[in-house]
Parts: C-alpha cells; sequence; structure tokens
C-alpha cells in the first residue's frame, strides 16, 4: 500500500513543502500526498493546483486530493501540520477521521509547546519535534511565494526510529532540505528565540527588523533574549547563549530594511495573532519555574491591549 501523507494548512510553510512533496511524488505510486485547506484558497487548488513561485522557478503542484472533508481523505500514515498555532486545537479535531492510532503527527508551527499540546490532544500518536526556516506567504488564492533562497526542514525526537528515517528518506527525494536530529529541543529554542523576540518586539514598537538594531530597541531585544535564555536554561535545553545573541544580531544586520514579522503585519490588519503562542508561553514556563521576566511582562501585556 502507498505511503499517505496528509498535509494541514496550505499557507507559506504548508505550501511549500506540500507543494515539493506532490509535485515530485505525483507519478510515484507508493506515496500519495493530499492536502486539507479551506476556502477560495482550496477552491482555487482544487481547480488548477497548488501555484509556489521561489526565486529558483516557478511550479504547480497537484496533490492526489485537495479538501476540506477529511472523511473523503479517510486514515493517513502521517500528517504534516502546518497551521498558525491559535488553530492547533480545532485543526487536530477536523481531522480525526484520517487518524489511526498508527499516525504519525509532525507539526512545523511556530511556538515551543506545539508537539506537548498534540500529545495530550492525541496521547495514541507518536508525535515528533519539527521547525523549519523558509519564509513564504499565500499572495493570492493557489498562489504561494518564497522569498530567499534558503530553507531548512529539521525535525526528530530525543530518539530516533526507524520511522523517522525513512521519512527524512521521503523528504529529501521530493526536493526537501531535510534533516533529522536528536537535538531537535536545542534546534527549536533556538528558532523560537529569534521569533519570540523580534516578533514580540517589531509589534510592541511598530518597527521593521532593522530596526531594532537601533539604540534602545537594541538593549530591549538583548534583555528579551536574556530572559528567554533563563526559561531555556530552566528547561534544562542546551544552548550556546552568546553563539545565539550572536546569530539573531548578525541576522538581523542582513534581512532587508523595510521586512518585519509576521505578528507585527497581523497586528496592522487587525488580524488575529499568535502573541499567546510567540510571548505568553514565554510566561507561563517563568511561573512554572519561578522566574520573573519584567521585560517580557512589559511587552506582553502591551501587545494584549492592542
Amino acid at each position: 500500500m502507498a505511503t499517505r501523507i496528509l498535509i494541514v494548512g496550505i499557507g507559506g510553510v504548508g505550501g511549500y513543502y506540500g507543494g515539493l512533496l506532490a509535485k515530485n511524488n505525483i507519478y510515484n505510486p507508493e506515496t500519495e500526498i493530499c492536502f486539507f485547506a479551506r476556502g477560495k484558497h482550496l477552491k482555487t487548488m482544487q481547480q488548477i493546483g497548488l501555484t509556489v513561485k521561489t526565486e529558483r522557478g516557478t511550479f504547480t503542484a497537484q496533490p492526489k486530493l485537495c479538501t476540506d472533508n477529511a472523511k473523503k481523505i479517510g486514515v493517513v500514515d502521517y500528517v504534516v501540520l502546518a497551521t498558525k498555532s491559535y488553530d492547533l486545537e480545532e485543526s487536530i479535531e477536523q481531522i480525526k477521521p484520517c487518524l489511526s492510532k498508527n499516525t504519525v503527527i509532525l507539526p512545523l508551527l511556530n511556538g515551543i509547546d506545539i508537539t506537548p499540546r498534540i500529545r495530550k490532544l492525541l496521547p495514541e500518536n507518536e508525535v515528533w519535534y519539527g521547525c523549519v526556516y523558509v519564509v513564504g506567504r499565500i499572495v493570492e488564492d493557489g498562489v504561494i511565494k518564497i522569498s530567499g533562497t534558503k530553507d531548512a526542514l529539521i525535525f526528530g525526537n530525543t530518539k530516533i526510529n526507524d520511522k523517522q528515517q525513512y521519512f527524512e528518506k521521503l523528504l529529501k527525494s521530493s526536493g526537501i532540505n531535510a534533516t533529522l536530529s536528536d537535538k531537535i529541543l536545542t534546534e527549536i529554542w533556538q528558532k523560537f528565540a529569534f521569533i519570540s523576540v523580534t516578533a514580540s518586539l517589531t509589534s510592541y514598537f511598530d518597527c521593521s527588523f532593522v530596526e531594532l538594531l537601533e539604540e534602545g530597541h537594541r538593549e530591549q531585544l538583548l534583555a528579551l533574549l536574556d530572559e528567554l535564555l533563563k526559561v531555556a536554561e530552566a528547561e534544562a535545553v542546551e544552548i550556546d547563549a552568546e553563539l545565539l545573541k550572536s546569530s539573531i544580531l548578525r541576522r538581523l544586520e542582513v534581512l532587508p530594511a523595510t521586512t518585519t514579522s509576521s505578528m507585527h503585519s497581523d497586528f496592522k490588519a487587525q488580524k488575529r495573532t499568535e502573541v499567546d503562542s510567540l510571548a505568553g508561553v514565554v510566561l507561563q514556563m517563568a511561573e512554572k519555574h519561578g522566574l520573573h521576566l519584567p521585560v517580557y511582562e512589559k511587552v506582553y501585556a502591551a501587545l494584549k491591549k492592542k
């Protein structure tokens, strides 16, 4: 039987990786790719497929099935979750007809508490950790645009097993820059550090990424990062603090002058934001360890009032 993979959330991340899987397995009888999506985006994909625009070129992907009805998909072997963090519980509920106790879940959402949240909802299922480095957005219905030429998908658990090794091979054979890691918690926290600090402060100061390096903003950036590292230490996550700080600063220096975080963009557009998953969760973890984070508290309180 074919290995069946369901991509949930066909936005920038899900559209890019789901698109590569669908494009490169369209004639592969051993692998079936299905998309779970909604609205006009779904209808366009059903009619003409998903178009993915990258700086290396443009391609159109045709999954085996693209639908908003989980019952039509049936049980799958793997689920790749790429929704917004605030849609996690609702998305899991919607795709339950696709799950058996043998279905593996790979979340690619922003956040440090995503896998534990899923494990509470699906205690019988194998749930991995995952994170990605790719910048992509829906630019029109049925069309994803990827910015930059660097991308990476890192996944795994504290112990490597055969299923993970098989899935890494499948991802790589589909043109995906995938890495299986038993140090995945470090990878997730390092990525989260950048996203949490920069998304919180670009939203708080109403500024671009590069402006965070200016006097005044830079001090707040480093203070917020120091507080986050205290929580990581309390959680027994191995991170080289000085290396992380320098890499974040270097990353900000080379970003285009006007770019900002997606959370800042959501605030400006008065959309729902991931403030609880990117800032609130840090304070929750800090409270668990008896830590006081005055800068995070100030920023989070201000953002919740926006």
